[in-house]
């Protein structure tokens, strides 16, 4: 009984050794700069019923199936995805690692020695000798200022701020993936006015072939309507340059070749959500982004503490319980057993060249650029949210005038291809309004594209209905902690990819 007594008589100092104090200063988050409501706001029409919540599937706002189909395949096969959540389990275990400084180390080892002793001393035994041993050794260092604490911290905040980074990521991927589909949709729906800009335009050349036929008008009108005809069929053909990259550009966020993903022409969505908001002051709560910044803001305080403990005495205490012999026979009888309580060891540093004062003055500098970070995360996420509304706003606007400018320019074909039928003008008359119908009706279909990839902005702007509640707790964001992980042979008897 007393060899366990000796073996385990350090542990008895735990409980007074773990009320040591904790260096460093305790963490506060940042003050940042919160406006009161946002000053894009005016006019904006809030989401019937009134839900201040966004979904985490936003993208179902929208109503289009095939986005739905692609959103749900970001998240499985993503590689970029897959490497953010590579990096947060590193992160987790990074957490066992530094909690793993809380307990001590239980080595246990066995010797075998065959020797001859130096001839001339007074020997007991002479000639070739054996010798045996067996032992237990215990060592540990008490966590008297913090040290180990405040690195837990630490570790704790850098793996939360890897959480949310995920989720960022998630959400930066998900908002880039309905951005280029709502672009290749509008160029789509810009081919189809191509093409049946086009047809109208070989009926006409058609016609003024008959009537040149007919003596009727002149060899450079039939020139002239061939020109327009072939310029637009041209036009066509270069945007199936920028839809092939979109097409490829969302191949790669679903985690597919080019050659694996053919999205097939249609037209593009009509529903433009109205997305719901909440109060300024929310959207710290709610953009990862800026979660991640304040987590990375938490580690960087706890960090001050690890090295302001640098400066005080370390203590380690060990003991050693073990049986020696000069036959393996007699290895475990009691004459054989040994113990020894000790060493332990007390390292007050009193000179190291500034080293400590140093990395006191980085850690501290580290935070305050930390913090100096996250408060440029708020900011930025403000200047987002306000860059979505007035986008939004402004785009409602002029999508109304220029559906106004768009009638007028159809009108104007329709009267100047009278006048010409009527011979008071030129076809260069008739070419004019018609390329000015083209284009007024080009940048509408633009501008609808531009308020659907608008209201995506501004659902990630607003964190797409992410939470910090989804962060995980302290005692969470070490993952798998099975009491498998203390055992050493488990690295060689799991199998890993």
């Amino acid at each position: 009984m007393s060899k366990y007594f000796n073996l385990f008589h350090w542990l008895r100092l735990t409980p007074l050794l773990l009320a040591a104090c904790t260096l460093g200063p305790d963490y506060r988050r940042p003050a940042s700069t919160v406006s009161k409501q946002f000053k894009e706001l005016k006019g904006w029409t809030q989401a019937q019923p009134r839900d201040h919540e966004l979904s985490g599937q936003w993208w179902e706002l929208f109503a289009d199936p095939y986005l739905n189909g692609l959103e749900r395949q970001v998240t499985v096969a993503n590689q970029t995805i897959a490497q953010a959540e590579a990096q947060y389990r590193q992160a987790q275990a990074l957490v066992q690692t530094a909690r793993s400084a809380y307990f001590p180390t239980l080595n246990a080892t066995a010797t075998a020695n065959r020797f001859r002793a130096a001839g001339g001393q007074n020997l007991v035994v002479s000639g070739v000798r054996n010798l045996f041993g067996g032992a237990l050794s215990v060592a540990w260092e008490p966590d008297l200022w913090g040290r180990v604490r405040r690195q837990v911290e630490a570790s704790t905040s850098t793996a939360q701020a890897n959480a949310a980074t995920l989720q960022a990521l998630k959400l930066s991927t998900q908002a880039a993936l309905a951005q280029n589909y709502f672009q290749l949709r509008a160029l789509d729906a810009q081919i189809k006015l191509l093409n049946d800009t086009v047809t109208a335009y070989q009926k006409t050349l058609a016609i003024i072939q008959n009537r040149y036929n007919a003596g009727v008008v002149a060899k450079a009108d039939v020139v002239q309507a061939q020109t327009q005809l072939e310029s637009t069929r041209a036009q066509g053909l270069d945007l199936g340059i920028q839809r092939s990259q979109l097409e490829h550009a969302i191949a790669l966020l679903v985690g597919k070749t080019p050659a694996q993903l053919t999205i097939a022409a249609g037209p593009p969505s009509k529903t433009v959500p109205s997305v719901p908001l909440y109060l300024p002051s929310q959207l710290l709560e709610r953009r990862p982004d800026i979660a991640a910044a304040e987590r990375l803001t938490a580690a960087a305080n706890a960090q001050i503490g690890v090295a302001r403990a640098a400066y005080f005495p370390r203590l380690n205490l060990a003991t050693t319980d073990g049986t020696q012999a000069n036959d393996v026979n007699n290895l475990f009888t009691t004459a054989a057993n040994y113990w020894a309580l000790g060493p332990a060891a007390l390292a007050l540093p009193l000179l190291d060249g500034g080293s400590r004062s140093a990395q006191v003055t980085a850690a501290v500098n580290n935070h305050q650029a930390a913090a100096a970070a996250y408060r440029q995360a708020v900011l930025v996420g403000f200047q987002e949210v306000e860059d979505g509304l007035s986008a939004l706003r402004i785009l409602a606007q002029e999508i109304d005038v220029q559906n106004k400018a768009v009638a007028s320019a159809r009108q104007a074909v329709e009267l100047t291809v009278n006048q010409y039928k009527a011979g008071t003008v030129s076809y260069v008359n008739v070419m004019t309004a018609q390329a000015n119908a083209l284009s007024n009706e080009q940048t509408a279909v633009d501008l609808q594209g531009q308020r659907l990839t608008a209201s995506v902005q501004l659902i990630k702007a607003l964190g797409g209905g992410w939470q910090t509640a989804a962060l995980p707790k302290a005692n969470q964001v070490d993952g798998d902690t099975a009491w498998t992980r203390f055992l050493p042979c488990q690295l060689p008897c799991k199998t890993y990819p």
